[in-house]
Order: C-alpha cells, then sequence, then structure tokens
C-alpha cells in the first residue's frame, strides 16, 4: 500500500517530466555583445523583454557562435555539428554537405513536434526550407518578396512567393505568436531569426522615434530594429503566459555573429548605402564581424526554462551555439535510438540543461575550437589561441577579454599545447587544415588594427554617383541617369566598352534578370555576376545575348545559374539604351 500511495505521489511529477517541453530558438543578425540592455554596457540600448527573460533564466557570459559569419554559423546552429565537418566554411561555400545534415528541425519533427520556422534562412532556396524538417515557415527577411505557407495570422496557404503587409521584424513574431496560439495543446519547435540588425537598417519611424536625441542614424537604426526584436520577444512570450506555457518551454536566444564596424563605423546614408556599420556595438571585446577574434563570434547568448532551470543565473563557462542542437534533443527525447549510443559524436555540442541546474559543477566543454577562412583558433579555460595566416595570438581571457596583450613570447608552452590540439581537431574537418587560405588584405587590415595596434587604413574618398534615383544602378564608360521614370545609359564616345553595374544585390539562387528596353543599337551584350565568395568575376559567370536595334521595346529574361548569392552583377551593352524594367529575381522552379 505504501508503495502504491508513493508512486500516486509521483505521478505528477513523472507526467511533467515525460511530457515534451517546447523550444524557442530566437536568432539575431550581427548583433554586437554591447546591444543588450542586461549587460549594462550601453546606455542607449532598450530591450525590457530581453532583460525579463535573462532574469528568469541565464546570461550566458561566455557564449559564442559557431564562425563570425552569416551562413557557417546558421549551419552549425542548424545541426549541431561544426560546419567544417561537412565543408560549410563561408557564405560562399556548397550548400550540397548542409543538405545531407539532420537538423533539429527533422529530428523533433520525428519525434512528434510541430516545427516553424521565420526570418531569416540563409541555407538555400526559401522554398526548400521544409524538406528540413520544417512543417510550417514564414521567411520574411526584409521589405521584398519572400516564401511562405503560412499568413501571418498562422493560417495555411501554398508555399509561394508572398508580398509583404507588415515590417518583417513585427511579421516573424505576429506569425511565431500565432503558431503557439495554433497548437497550444502540442509541443512545438519555433526557430525566430530575426534579421536585425543586420543592414540594411529599415527601421519604421515608430521605432525609430523610440531613440531620439543626437547619434549617429546608422546607431539609432540598429537600436530601433532590436527594440522591434525586443517588442517581438515579448509578444511570442507573452503568448506564453497567456496560456501557462512558460514553464513548459525552453528558450534559446543567440546572435548569429558579432557586429560589422568596417572599423570606421563610418556613419554613411541609411538607404544610399546598404553595407557597411550595422550601428550595433561590440563593446569592450575586441574586433569585428569576420574575425575569430572576440568581437567577431562572441555573442549575446540567453537561456531560460522557468520551473527547470534556476533563474537569475550568470553562467561563467563557455558555451556554443553548437549546445543548441544536443540539449534541444535531448531533453524531447528527439535523438534516434541507433544516435543514442553515439551522441557524442552525432553532435559536437553538448546537453547544457545539467550544467545550468547545477547536476553537474564542471565546464561543458574541454575547449572550443573555430576555423573560418584563413583564420582558426582554440579557446581551453580561460586561454584562447587565435590563428591569422601567419600571425599567433595568445590570451588569457580572464584577465584579458578585451585581447590586447598578446602573451605567446611569455607563454611559449601554453601556446605549443593549444596549437598541437587546435591543429588536431582541425585535421577532422573538411576539407582538413588550420586555414583554408591566405589571409585577403581587408582581415590583414582588422588584425593591423584590432589586434597589432596600428593606425586605421584610410577611408577611401566616394566618388561613386548616388544610385538612389537608379535603382543601385550606375554605368562605367558612360553615364547612367533616371528620366520619366526610365534609365537612360549613354556611353561615353572615347570609352572601349560601356556597362550598367549593381553591387548592392542580394539574390539568392538560382535567379533570373529581367530586362526590358528600347536602342538603337544592334550586337552582342552579356551579364555577369559574381557570387559571395567571389573575389572577380570568373570567365565561366557570364552569360552572352542578342540586341535587336528597334524602337520598340524588347525583353530579355536571363536566368543566372549561380548557386551562392548574387553580390555584384554587370550588363553589357553594345550601345545607348532607355531602360523600363531591370530586376534580379529567383528563379521559380
Amino acid at each position: 500500500m505504501r508503495r502504491l500511495l508513493l508512486l500516486f505521489a509521483l505521478c505528477p511529477l513523472l507526467s511533467a517530466f515525460a511530457a515534451k517541453p517546447n523550444i524557442i530558438v530566437f536568432y539575431t543578425d550581427d548583433h554586437g555583445f554591447a546591444d543588450l540592455g542586461i549587460h549594462g554596457l550601453e546606455k542607449d540600448v532598450r530591450t525590457p523583454h530581453l532583460d525579463a527573460l535573462a532574469r528568469s533564466g541565464v546570461i550566458a557570459k561566455h557564449g559564442y557562435s559557431t564562425a563570425p559569419q552569416c551562413v557557417p554559423s546558421r549551419g552549425g546552429l542548424m545541426t549541431g555539428r561544426f560546419q567544417g565537418r561537412f565543408d560549410l566554411d563561408n557564405n560562399g561555400s556548397s550548400l550540397d554537405g548542409f543538405n545531407q545534415q539532420t537538423t533539429i528541425a527533422t529530428r523533433l519533427q520525428n519525434a512528434g513536434y510541430v516545427t516553424a520556422q521565420f526570418g531569416k534562412w540563409h541555407l538555400g532556396p526559401l522554398t526548400e526550407i521544409p524538406r528540413h524538417g520544417f512543417r510550417h515557415v514564414y521567411a520574411q527577411h526584409g521589405q521584398q518578396t519572400f516564401s511562405a505557407n503560412i499568413t501571418v495570422d498562422g493560417k495555411d496557404r501554398p508555399m509561394g512567393d508572398h508580398a509583404p503587409n507588415v515590417y518583417h521584424l513585427d511579421g516573424c513574431s505576429q506569425a511565431a505568436a500565432s503558431i503557439i496560439e495554433r497548437y497550444k495543446d502540442d509541443p512545438f519547435f519555433l526557430y525566430v531569426a530575426f534579421r536585425a540588425p543586420h543592414t540594411p537598417l529599415d527601421a519604421p519611424a515608430s521605432y525609430m522615434k523610440r531613440f531620439p536625441g543626437p547619434m549617429p542614424e546608422r546607431r539609432r537604426a540598429a537600436l530601433a530594429m532590436l527594440s522591434a526584436v525586443d517588442d517581438g520577444v515579448g509578444r511570442i512570450t507573452g503568448m506564453l503566459k497567456k496560456h501557462g506555457l512558460t514553464e513548459k518551454t525552453l528558450i534559446f536566444f543567440i546572435g548569429d555573429n558579432g557586429a560589422p564596424l568596417k572599423i570606421h563605423k563610418t556613419d554613411s546614408p541609411l538607404k544610399g548605402d546598404p553595407g557597411g556599420w550595422d550601428g550595433s556595438l561590440n563593446t569592450p571585446l575586441n574586433g569585428e564581424k569576420g574575425m575569430l577574434a572576440e568581437g567577431g563570434m562572441h555573442i549575446p547568448f540567453l537561456i531560460a526554462w522557468p520551473g527547470t532551470i534556476p533563474g537569475g543565473q550568470v553562467y561563467e563557462h563557455p558555451v556554443s551555439a553548437l549546445d543548441v542542437a544536443a540539449t534541444a534533443v535531448k531533453v524531447a527525447g528527439a535523438l534516434a535510438p541507433e544516435d543514442a549510443a553515439k551522441a557524442a559524436t552525432t553532435f559536437d555540442g553538448v546537453n547544457l540543461l545539467p550544467y545550468l541546474t547545477g547536476e553537474k559543477k564542471d565546464a561543458p566543454h574541454e575547449f572550443l575550437a573555430w576555423r573560418w577562412m584563413a583564420q582558426s583558433a582554440i579557446r581551453e579555460g580561460n586561454w584562447k589561441l587565435l590563428r591569422g595566416g601567419d600571425r599567433e595570438y595568445l590570451y588569457d581571457l580572464g584577465s584579458d577579454l578585451e585581447e590586447k596583450h598578446n602573451l605567446a613570447s611569455q607563454h611559449p608552452e601554453i601556446a605549443t599545447r593549444l596549437r598541437a590540439k587546435l591543429t588536431a581537431w582541425c585535421a577532422e574537418l573538411t576539407p582538413p587544415g588550420l586555414a583554408l587560405g591566405p589571409m585577403a588584405p581587408t582581415w590583414n587590415d582588422y588584425f593591423d588594427f584590432y589586434l597589432e595596434g596600428k593606425p586605421a587604413p584610410k577611408l577611401a574618398a566616394k566618388t561613386e554617383p548616388d544610385t538612389a534615383k537608379t535603382r543601385g544602378w550606375m554605368a562605367r564608360g558612360g553615364s547612367l541617369i533616371e528620366k520619366d521614370g526610365l534609365l537612360v545609359l549613354t556611353p561615353d564616345k572615347a570609352a572601349k566598352g560601356c556597362f550598367i553595374t549593381n553591387s548592392q544585390l542580394k539574390g539568392r539562387p538560382p535567379a533570373a534578370l529581367q530586362l526590358t528596353l528600347k536602342t538603337t543599337a544592334q550586337g552582342p551584350a552579356a551579364i555577369a555576376w559574381r557570387a559571395d565568395g567571389d573575389k572577380d568575376f570568373l570567365p565561366a559567370n557570364r552569360i552572352p545575348f542578342e540586341l535587336q536595334a528597334t524602337p520598340d521595346w524588347q525583353t530579355h529574361t536571363l536566368p543566372i545559374p549561380a548557386t551562392a548569392r548574387i553580390i555584384h552583377l554587370r550588363v553589357h551593352l553594345p550601345g545607348a539604351a532607355e531602360i523600363r524594367k531591370i530586376d534580379v529575381r529567383a528563379k521559380k522552379r
């Protein structure tokens, strides 16, 4: 009888333990370490909902991304494996390796979870997101056409391209909250990838006016976008509270990499320059996006599960975005039986739950390691070895988190030991090696400035014309103006060739150029493109076509068979032309 009574007493606890928790991963974009209110580093940051989330759970003081760049960091997060194991090293890498991996979403979907993706994907065509385990998709990441199979109200619709009818950050938050409302009685996994504060900085006036007073406009815009993110987190956590799901939901909030400062933090026009500094800050960390210095991948990192993980913690041991998958599939019971015995090799991350509950007191990782382009790094305890090309630095992050004092010459034995460990780890990657090539000039400049203390390189004088009126296009070997809604190209008499060019593109592959024009010049024309990761225009990335001399409008639709994001396009024309339409769009399959 006593055993029966004890069993009855334990039933609620066993039932709660057996229940599958909901899991939400918030992922921000180019979000500097300083820009989280709870950190108390910058007085102009206001993130009350995120601060409340932090107080309800854990601030990972030493939380890291897997790369200082968008695509590889997302590949690592989604798989729980370091992306170099499947040859996804940078934004220009082939996605073939990633496409063969099993994502968190697939594992959780197989375990009975409703899965949904919102916002930025950046791991291939948006229409293919469901094949990576997401039942619902709302991939709005800007104020342009995006792919989705649900409405902002969480209702089903055919998968396809849709025009935005709400600000992208608000749309993602509303759609995610709607999915919670719809599936409040089912376990769900939401991946909410806000494209903020990544450029183009596009916050509406309603958010911008929250930050009055003198400051760089790019800073104001970044704070405004992060305020929209904070509102979204509040909306989603509010929906959890409404349905009594707060203590049934494990939440991660993580940045994908550090803020791009471009060294100078130039306050260039928001609309005329979609690149450049995104207005976010990495204070007090050294370096920026594109570096394995702390400023490049030591990011905002929060974890909350009220009632399971004690709140109010500042966790001191290093943790990684790779830990998300290992933790999620463990608490969800989503690791396939054939993988359970080899979990240590299935994931490069670890299940953080016993460390955050206090069950385990030691560090989750023996070490963390990274490789990106010509850089590699390893952190073991407080020691960090950083390599960039032939350069090598050793830092004690316990006393020098700002990476100001290179101790390699003072502790050669530590540098040698860490180098050997890093070399062995890099030998497991595809392809193996401490670096994938020589340091590019940009990264040499960054290392010179941040790690060597050399003067910042001088900014080149801006001589390019304002392209705001010409839809981002400019002419080479001629002039391009807007007149009566048309782009009018006039070649220079002495020029040997004429083309128009646009380096502000964000075209996702596969794409096509749609061109409608009039011209009196007959002859060969061509398009040429540079994809993300290409240092120059490659001969193979060129497609010729013929223009007819006619007073009528002629339309050409030219496929661009790129496999990576298109960032620069040239259209070579044989002579003067009036252009009515020139547009790069994702090619429908």
